[in-house]
Parts: C-alpha cells; structure tokens; sequence
C-alpha cells in the first residue's frame, strides 16, 4: 500500500471553504458554457426563466432546471452534447434495459479529468506504481472500464484488464497474478 495517499495533494485537501468557493465558480461556468451551446437546454432554461446571470455560485443551484433520463432519451444520441462533435474522441453509452440508452460523448479534455479523477479515487484507496489493480468493470460501451484503466495507468499501476463474470477465472487471476486492488 502506498505511502502517498494523495494524487494531487493540493486539491484532496482543500479546506471546506475552498471546495465551496471552486464549486461555485465552476457551476457558474459550466451553467454558462452548457446555456450557450445545448440549444435544448437553453430552452429548458428560458421556460424556467434563468440566465446565466442568474447563477453566479451554489447559493443558486436551486435555479438550475435539472435533466433526467427522459430528456437524455428525447435528445438521443448527441442533442445534449455541449461540445462539437469533431471535438469528440470517445463514445460511452447505458446498457439501455430501462430504454433507450444515454450516450455520452468525451473530449480530450473530459478524458483528462476523468482519469485524474479515477487516479485520486484509486490513490485515495492505497493504490499507487506498485499496484496490480484487477479490472472488473467491462470494457464495453459502459463507461467503467476505461475509466479505471486511464485512472490506473495514470499513477503507474499495472492493470489487469479482464472485465466481469466468471469467478473461478476472478480468483484464479487474482491469487496468480498478484492482484492487489480490485
């Protein structure tokens, strides 16, 4: 187990404050970035009567329509993309068993956050550059695998990419390999 429990220390110990303040400050930009380039959304917005003016940090998250699955199916599969699609360099989708599935759409820039994100996650678990993490998640549409894979690489551990099911394989696996985190 890692001695450095931290992947970007400056951000995991931020104090409650500080989290708040960048909270709202990136509510307020993402509001405003997501009102000016989700046509739907926009609308939603003009219907409930907010404008970007009008969400300025968390005090005002209670201003913010919020989407649920059925707008996510009514705008399948791109209409609540808020980049351009040519800035598009992953796709991921739900298994769609409660309808249609919800497709999700990364940037470089989204993939980058989102490994981060995995790498303190794994970090804040122990994992680090000795690390054997066996990957259960599959490496499908879901979102999951890939994720825990960039995470992974990402502080230097080995991955065991061998997805879900068959637990006799799992424990072979584990015990041969030297699986450390799962």
């Amino acid at each position: 187990m890692s001695e450095n429990k931290y992947y970007h220390k400056d951000i995991e110990t931020m104090s409650v404050e500080q989290i708040k303040e960048l909270q709202g400050k990136r509510l307020a930009e993402q509001f405003r970035y997501v009102y000016e380039n989700v046509e739907y959304y926009r609308n939603r917005c003009i219907e409930a009567g907010v404008t970007p003016d009008d969400v300025k940090g968390l005090e005002d998250l209670h201003k913010v329509p919020f989407t649920c699955k059925d707008d996510l199916r009514a705008t399948y599969p791109y209409g609540l993309f808020a980049a351009p699609l040519k800035d598009v360099v992953r796709l991921h989708a739900s298994s769609g068993t409660t309808g249609k599935q919800i497709v999700v759409g990364y940037t470089r820039n989204d993939l980058e956050n989102w490994s981060g994100t995995i790498a303190r996650s794994l970090s804040a678990a122990g994992a680090d550059k000795n690390s054997f993490i066996q990957n259960c998640y599959g490496y499908g549409l879901f979102t999951g695998g890939l994720g825990i894979h960039d995470g992974a690489t990402r502080i230097g551990a080995a991955v065991i990419p061998i997805s879900a099911g068959n637990t006799q394989r799992q424990i072979t696996t584990m015990v041969d390999f030297g699986s450390t985190l799962i």
